[in-house]
Formats: structure tokens, sequence, C-alpha cells
């Protein structure tokens, strides 16, 4: 059976009003948009949502209001993760399942486990849910790389473990996974810039953040690149790469919300200690997003 994290998944940010309230309204408009647009599944309450300043019963309204939204129409993985094993499988647990697909749960940041310890977390998260498990290595934030060995380990040990989001920018330890993984395993793209030559290499795809405000170009993109028609995906990838490392620039959500109250799908709100765009890097960001719609499709 195909696994429904094969192509675009889109890490969903949630629009805030000024007085930094969830604004539902607008993201029912987002959502359709990325759905319409044929984006392949959602990742809810991920790093991109600020999921870390939310609320329990925010991250609950959100979970349900997503998944309402969505209404089967394409597959939602859910950010489920922490650097507590005993508090992130206790959640699992009391979690409610209905309508999702999957769980993306994150390395545990900060108290920096050795690579034992990795492996333990993510046997007993995969043990502990009812939904398959994508295993999530962002050592930028987390502070600990979840090595190619750790990785493979869990690959081969855990059934429910289906895949793991790479974002550590780390292209060989990319491809000594993708070299020896079970063939059911995937790998999935972290980092938008690097997603077109990890699907040349055999990943399954990417979880993107680009893909909030240019859900349809890099669906296609993505689709383009896991057929292997080079010449259609390569200049997509190269349209969209300025755009792609600018909003990155002074970190996630920050600029892909600024290109959102750009193209005019949310306001630009962010809650601290995340900060709004600098009045330069915004400047950049509508000027690519210019050329970007100027440059031939």
């Amino acid at each position: 059976m195909k696994s429904p994290f094969i192509g675009t998944g889109v890490a969903l940010v949630t629009p805030f009003r000024k007085q930094e309230t969830i604004d539902f309204s607008k993201l029912e408009l987002l959502i359709n948009h990325i759905v319409e647009s044929g984006a392949d599944y959602i990742v809810a309450l991920g790093t991109t949502s600020e999921a870390a300043t939310l609320t329990e019963t925010e991250r609950h309204a959100l979970q349900d209001f997503i998944v309402e939204c969505v209404a089967g129409r394409c597959p939602i993985m859910l950010g489920l993760g922490g650097n507590n094993t005993l508090a992130v499988t206790d959640t699992i647990a009391n979690t409610n399942f209905d309508g999702i697909s999957g769980i993306l749960s994150v390395a545990p940041f900060y108290n920096k486990p050795n690579q034992r310890g990795l492996a333990q977390h993510f046997k007993q998260v995969s043990e502990t849910s009812p939904v398959p498990v994508v295993i999530y290595n962002v050592p930028g934030r987390t502070g600990v790389n979840i090595t190619a060995d750790t990785t493979l380990q869990l690959a081969n040990e855990c059934p429910n473990i289906i895949g793991i989001k790479e974002a550590s920018g780390n292209v060989a330890q990319c491809m000594q996974i993708l070299r020896n993984k079970p063939e059911r395993f995937l790998l999935i793209s972290g980092d938008d810039a690097l997603t077109y030559p990890l699907v040349s290499l055999g990943a399954a795809g990417v979880i993107s953040v680009m893909a909030n405000a240019l859900p349809k170009e890099m669906s296609t993109m993505v689709r383009y690149a896991l057929k292997g028609d080079q010449k259609k995906a390569l200049p997509l990838h190269y349209r969209m790469l300025p755009l792609m490392n600018a909003i990155f620039e002074e970190g996630n959500p920050t600029g892909v919300k600024a290109l959102l109250e750009i193209e005019g799908h949310i306001s630009n709100v962010l809650r601290m200690p995340l900060v709004k765009a600098s009045k330069p890097l915004y400047n950049k960001i509508a000027s690519l997003y210019d050329e970007f719609n100027q440059r031939p499709a």
C-alpha cells in the first residue's frame, strides 16, 4: 500500500490576529488554498505552527479545527514530540487520532541524549502510537543529531516508524540512509532548498514551509522530481530557490509569515519570543516575490 506521506507535505502556519489570538477564519482559507492547490498532505502543530507558544487548549482546538476543515481531502500528520519520553507517550495515549494518519515526532531537545537514548525514546514512541511515526531530525533546533546508524536501526527494528524528516542539511548522512534503508522506509526532506537534490537521490518528498505560500508550485516541482522529469522539475526548483533561501534568513516561520501577508493570506503576526521580519528582509521577500511572478513558469 502506498504511504500517505509521499510528495509534498505542508508544515502549516498558525495565523494570528493582532491580539495574537488564533485567526481560525484565515486558517480555513489557507487550508482550502493549500489543499485545492494540490498539496499531498498537511502537517499540523509542527515547528512552523509555533506550537511551542500555544496553550494545550489552543493545540486541541487547532487539531480539531484542521481535521474538520481538511475533511478527509488529504492526510494529516500531527506534530507530537518532546524531551520527556514519559510525557510524550502519555500525550500520545490521550490523543484523539480521528482524522490523523501519522505523527511527526521531533528528537528530544535541550537535554541532548546520546544515540542509545534517542533510539530508546523513539522505540517507546513507536510502541505507544496507534498511527505511523515519522521521526524528525533537526539538530539546529534540538542540539542533537540522529545519526544515520540510529535512523537505520529504528527503521529496521520498529515497524511503526515509517520514515524520517531529515533537516540536518547533511547530504552525506541522507545518502547513507537512502542507500541502506528498508524499501518501506521514507526519507523526507526537511529543507525546502534541498528537496530537489534529495528527491533525485531517492527521497520521498518534502515537509515544506514554502508550500504554505507556493503550494501549487512546490507540489508540482516535487511531482516532476519524483517522476525523474528533470527538465520540468529543475526550472521550478531554481525559480523558487531565492525565495526559499530568503524566508529562513531570520528564522521560521518569520519569513514565510511575511510572504503570506504579502500574498494577502494572513496577517504578519507572530508570538514572542519570535518577532516579525525586519523591514529590510520584508522588502527583500516582497521584491523576490515580484521577481518570482515575473519569471517564466
